[in-house]
């Protein structure tokens, strides 16, 4: 069945926020849920902070986020049982996979003690949750060990290039590569896997770094994942002539390596599957640029301060925060839940393709650094 497409006059779209009703007005839902669209949700996405120690210029420029910048005071934040207790409740709606992110989810302080509440919970059918974290790595040495003791399964590293130099360029910090290589043989040696490495390519400034990267981490055990530079947020001066498609990427890697397709893993994945012939591992193309999987998206994102974004591209959220601090039960915040997915039509980069090049965003959207990937 074709995907329904939507005007673009209603590309920002929001639900009311559900804190403006009174409790009282909720009813509490049953069972699992599904989008105005038919897409059930599975996959929530969990900032745990909005601070990051990096300054790529994709996510967070160093001329917009520089040392006067104001991030959330701690007060602001989600605790650690509200957290836990928003993600049982998104569980009892049928997500079954958790992925911690930011910021840079590990300068949250005892992070590791979020993973293991989270450990304990259960998906709908029982089962134990997917519980994954996205890092740049550059703490991920030293918690590698209590985060893999705390129940966490896996971690995804963002690395976008294996030259020094370059990456050092990329993340403004003077970060070194080895650094993040370290925290990748870490979880690895304690089992945090299959590990997937993010590398964001953007024309022009690390796009010479594709075949090297798959070089590095071909037979290692590594699915390096190539994302198409996105439009997220409104501060990284994103241009369409910096997006690299990604058939050029797999053209690049083919003529090196040959690859050869691979099927979807699971509904609602983000990245196309290909592996190398001889048997060295895979790869993964993520295109949501010019390639939309809006169709089947089935993952929520829930920013460091309790808001619920149902769109990684969208301008607003909904307060779940004042609903918890308000004294909401768990019935009238699963309601509130099930109200916001229920009417949920986002399908930003399928709209995104029919509108003209020049045609800027009406709105401004959430930025990366505080909602996550």
């Amino acid at each position: 069945m074709a995907d329904k497409v939507f005007p673009i006059a209603d590309l920002r779209r929001t639900a009311p926020l559900q804190a403006t009703l009174p409790p009282a007005a909720l009813a509490a839902p049953h069972g699992l849920l599904s989008d105005a669209l038919g897409r059930p949700l599975r996959d929530l996405r969990i900032s745990v902070t909005d601070r990051c120690n990096f300054r790529c210029a994709y996510c967070m420029p160093k001329e917009v986020f520089g040392r006067d910048h104001r991030f959330l005071p701690q007060e602001a934040l989600l605790s650690f049982e509200e957290t836990t207790r928003l993600a049982r409740l998104f569980a009892a709606h049928g997500v079954r996979k958790l992925r911690l992110t930011g910021g840079e989810p590990l300068l949250r302080k005892h992070v590791e003690r979020l993973v293991a509440m989270l450990a304990e919970l259960r998906t709908a059918d029982g089962e134990p949750m997917d519980i994954t974290l996205t890092t740049n790595a550059s703490l991920l040495a030293r918690k590698a060990q209590a985060l893999k003791d705390a129940g966490l399964q896996r971690v995804t590293v963002s690395l976008d290039a294996i030259d020094d130099a370059v990456f050092r360029r990329m993340n403004d910090v003077d970060f070194a590569v080895a650094d993040v290589l370290a925290g990748i043989e870490a979880a690895q040696r304690v089992g945090l896997g299959p590990i997937k490495v993010n590398m964001v390519v953007r024309r022009g400034t690390n796009d010479h770094e594709i075949v090297p990267m798959a070089r590095h981490f071909r037979g290692s055990g590594v699915v390096l994942r190539f994302i198409e530079y996105m439009d997220v947020g409104s501060t990284n001066g994103w241009r369409m002539d910096h997006v690299l498609p990604s058939a050029e990427v797999l053209a690049r890697i083919d003529a090196a390596h040959p690859l050869e397709p691979l099927a979807p893993s699971q509904t609602g994945e983000t990245a196309e599957r290909w592996r190398y012939r001889d048997g060295s591992g895979e790869i993964g193309l993520i295109s949501s640029v010019t390639q939309a999987f809006c169709g089947d998206c089935n993952r929520a994102r829930l920013s460091t301060e309790g808001k619920l974004f149902l769109c990684l591209f969208a301008s607003r959220g909904h307060d779940l925060r004042a609903l918890l601090r308000g004294g909401a039960s768990d019935e009238q915040l699963s309601a509130a839940i099930a109200s916001a997915w229920g009417v949920r039509e986002d399908q930003y980069s399928v709209l995104r393709a029919q509108m003209p090049a020049d045609m800027g965003s009406a709105e401004r959207k959430v930025e990366m650094h505080y909602i996550g990937g």
